[in-house]
């Protein structure tokens, strides 16, 4: 199902934001400073922070009910060379500082290299590789796998907590009213990160699904496009089914589709925990999960 073409849906859920993850926009609107306005017609007065607060809150605690499963390819779409498809699972819910993923993702030598990202005011990212016996905390700029372009970063989007925010507007992204956010970061991320002056993200007005989002450089250019494709109804709720991260500065391209899902299942809480990250978990019956085709 397009992005333009999602209907009423009571229970509809984002996964991408799920910790918040991933999901952008297809359309982006031209892009100014990163101080500026990202306009798409005429806007009359000015943004209403008071409301662009209250979306902002309600799209913190959206995402997925319950916990779930999914399995997923991540197609690495260099703008030169061949392709690749590597195959990985997530497990998510949520817990008292906001959402949570354990990410496992195969590469081509048979690695299983493992991920554990937790959202909220304090975000943070373990990691254990193949033969890893301790979890390590590590940077969410790091790429999932060598070679592929989307981190943690997109998968967290720890920006929604920033307390920097602002409306820029309220414009149509794909057919689709959404509010136009401005996230600066804190000054301790911002002196880690100095490539990265802003994000700029699209919410759904009505559903307050994410988009698009875009990592702006200090001169406002975007250095990276998150771009949310399609959705997959899966029993009563809508989840993203297809996502497309891009580096605008190389042209590359990691293109994440999830090809099963299981929803409304209950985990150990060692799932979630960092010292429990180089252990096996095993994965849902397959009588429990919905496949999805490509």
């Amino acid at each position: 199902m397009p992005v333009s073409s999602l209907t009423l849906a009571p229970k509809w859920r984002a996964f991408f934001l799920v910790a918040g993850a991933v999901a952008g926009g297809v359309a982006a609107a031209p892009t100014t400073g990163a101080g500026g306005s990202n306009p798409t017609f005429l806007q009359l007065s000015q943004p209403d922070q008071a409301e662009g607060r209250k979306a902002l809150e309600e799209f913190r605690r959206v995402g997925i009910e319950g916990e779930y499963y999914l399995e997923f390819d991540l197609r690495v779409m260099p703008r030169r060379g061949d392709e690749r498809v590597l195959h990985g699972k997530l497990w998510g819910g949520r817990n008292g500082q906001g959402a949570i993923l354990r990410v496992a993702i195969t590469d081509e030598a048979g690695h299983e290299h493992r991920l554990l990202m937790q959202n909220g005011e304090n975000p943070a990212v373990w990691r254990s590789d193949s033969g890893a016996e301790t979890p390590r905390q590590v940077d969410a700029f790091a790429p999932l796998v060598d070679g592929v372009e989307l981190t943690a970063f997109e998968l967290q989007m720890p920006y929604i907590y920033w307390p920097d925010a602002s409306l820029e507007t309220v414009s149509r992204v794909r057919g689709r009213p959404a509010h136009v956010f401005l996230f600066r970061p804190p000054a301790a991320w911002a002196a880690a990160h100095p490539e990265i002056s802003a994000v700029r993200a699209s919410l759904d007005t009505q559903y307050h699904a994410p988009v698009q989002s875009e990592l702006l450089d200090p001169t406002g250019r975007a250095l990276r496009t998150l771009s949310l494709v399609d959705l997959r109804k899966v029993g009563d709720q809508y989840i993203v089914k297809t996502v497309d991260l891009r580096n605008d500065q190389t042209r590359d391209k990691t293109r994440f589709q999830v090809t099963a899902a299981a929803l409304g299942l209950e985990f150990a809480g060692a799932v979630f925990e960092p010292a429990h990250l180089s252990e096996d978990i095993a994965s849902p019956s397959p009588g429990q999960l919905t496949r999805i085709a490509p």
